[in-house]
């Protein structure tokens, strides 16, 4: 599965509220956003108010929108202004990457596949920093918050970890995690599994042709495939 990266950079002149202190990352921290807004709209409301609430990165079924740089601290822990220091016990504001899962409070296919996004991203920046997993954390490990909500309460905080070393394997060996052909691929059953239903659901209501569905389970669905055929449910579902 792809996703487009943008960045959507908070303003400096905002630094000082949302970003003021210098930071060397050394750890990932993973958020549900416990509501259903999309990642650019996440983006859009946490650069515009004036609170001292961010995070670096957003992700849904479509987009990774980075807002701040990951040399600059975001208050996105719940551990205050912390410390610097690896062995502190507050410090998940000032050298943790915070990643936010779009969707998280009603799920469904488009949480199945933002999730999936963020397993792929987390991935891809372990390796840009020659991370290991023992780098990701939960928003719960700094503060003791009930986050990523969804995760925790699926009881799949474990499996979720070893999607991204599984994620991460490929990129060891050089190895493209697609075929060029584009066909959809999943790293995680309840991802798939999500799609599936959410194709069944437009079958069974009669929105689509059950070819759609047959497409899927034979493995000749192209994300962009994907992509057409959630516009058209939408467009004959209103």
């Amino acid at each position: 599965m792809t996703y487009a990266f943008k960045q959507t950079f908070l303003l400096a002149s905002k630094y000082s509220i949302k970003a003021p202190y210098t930071m060397v990352p050394q750890f990932i921290t993973v958020h549900n956003t416990a509501n259903d807004a999309t990642a650019a709209k996440e983006i859009e409301y946490m650069i515009n108010n004036n609170n001292q609430v961010s995070y670096h990165v957003a992700v849904d079924d479509k987009e990774v929108i980075q807002a701040i740089p990951f040399n600059r601290n975001a208050w996105h822990c719940g551990d205050g202004g912390g410390s610097t220091d690896p062995n502190a016990q507050k410090k998940g504001n000032r050298i943790s990457i915070g990643v936010e899962i779009c969707y998280s409070k009603s799920g469904g296919v488009r949480y199945g596949v933002a999730e999936e996004n963020a397993v792929q991203y987390i991935a891809k920046l372990l390796k840009q920093y020659g991370w290991g997993i023992e780098r990701v954390k939960k928003h719960q490990d700094w503060n003791g918050k009930y986050c990523p909500h969804r995760i925790l309460a699926e009881n799949r905080w474990d499996s979720f970890l070893k999607r991204i070393e599984e994620a991460m394997k490929p990129m060891e060996i050089g190895k493209p995690t697609e075929k060029d052909d584009d066909t959809m691929k999943f790293t995680s059953t309840t991802a798939k599994a999500a799609v599936r239903d959410y194709i069944q659901q437009a079958v069974d209501k009669k929105v689509i042709d059950k070819s759609w569905l047959e497409k899927f389970d034979n493995g000749t669905m192209t994300s962009g495939d994907f992509e057409g055929l959630k516009i058209i449910i939408a467009q004959r579902s209103n």
